[in-house]
């Protein structure tokens, strides 16, 4: 597949002829960085897993290189790192058996800038091929800025596909701002309870993240037994592990909706509701 970036690649982790590899995709992923896929989208990394019929498909949009680092990372160098955290995608594409890994090697800085159509276009390229059925990508209310620049060109991409090649249901998902503010009625509940052992293997991948000063695996396996807890307060526990997610899709089914107005009505109906119940109970 021909990438705007020299050093973009894509990665088969069971050597399956690329186009075949990538057309046989039903759920996809799409992230900033190297590790957002395992926190974001592990329900379709788990739904896929162990399945011949369904198939997990990541893209990884930036190259990572301005991470926090210490430890035996404190001295490597931003190419260092690049090549460090594109080897841990990698090998989280073989533990998770993905369909294929797509690393578009772009700078935050080159995401980030909406007059840039390159990101645009790659994305494009790859999901016109894959044509999954959903993607899960960031939620438009993270506080990381280049997370939301992704979602964004995600969108910008999706919204310039025929509609076939769309997906039937776009879901942004949690890493740097959890969704537990939405209301139940909005959010999207996501199950990941199954195969605990399967996602601290993925998150534990990242040594770099890890031992490089951010603890990724414990704050997101925490999150979601927490998140399976707190959902209910007047009901036992169903499940050990949630993600939450705010649906996108109307995003792409009407190319005219608003994206800042689309989310502002998630924050507003939680703000009414929050007004409310004070007021009914003053």
């Amino acid at each position: 597949m021909d990438l705007h970036n020299p050093q973009a690649q894509i990665f088969v982790p069971d050597d399956t002829p690329e186009d075949e590899a990538i057309r046989r995709t039903t759920h996809l992923g799409v992230g900033c960085h190297p590790d957002d896929l395992e926190i974001l989208a592990y329900p379709g990394i788990l739904e896929c897993f162990g399945s011949n019929e369904q198939w997990f498909g990541g893209i990884t949009v930036t190259n990572g290189s301005g991470s926090a680092r210490e430890g035996i990372y404190a001295n490597y160098t931003d190419e260092e790192m690049i090549v460090v955290r594109r080897q841990e995608q990698k090998k989280a594409a073989m533990v998770g058996e993905y369909a294929f890994m797509a690393l578009l090697d772009y700078p935050s800085s080159v995401v980030k800038d909406a007059s840039n159509e390159a990101p645009v276009n790659d994305l494009k390229r790859v999901i016109d091929a894959a044509r999954p059925a959903v993607i899960y990508t960031h939620n438009l209310a993270d506080k990381h800025a280049t997370h939301v620049a992704v979602s964004l060109r995600l969108i910008h991409a999706l919204r310039e596909l025929p509609q076939q090649a769309r997906p039937t249901r776009l879901y942004g998902c949690e890493i740097w701002r959890d969704l537990d503010w939405m209301l139940d009625a909005d959010k999207t509940v996501l199950d990941v309870s199954a195969h605990e052992n399967l996602a601290a293997a993925l998150l534990g991948i990242y040594d770099s993240q890890i031992a490089g000063g951010k603890r990724y695996d414990l704050a997101t396996m925490g999150r979601r037994r927490a998140q399976a807890t707190y959902h209910e307060s007047h009901e036992t526990d169903v499940a050990t592990g949630l993600i939450f997610a705010m649906d996108l899709t109307p995003l792409i089914q009407d190319p005219d909706l608003d994206i800042t107005e689309y989310i502002q009505g998630y924050i507003n109906r939680f703000a009414d509701a929050v007004a409310e119940q004070i007021e009914n109970l003053r």
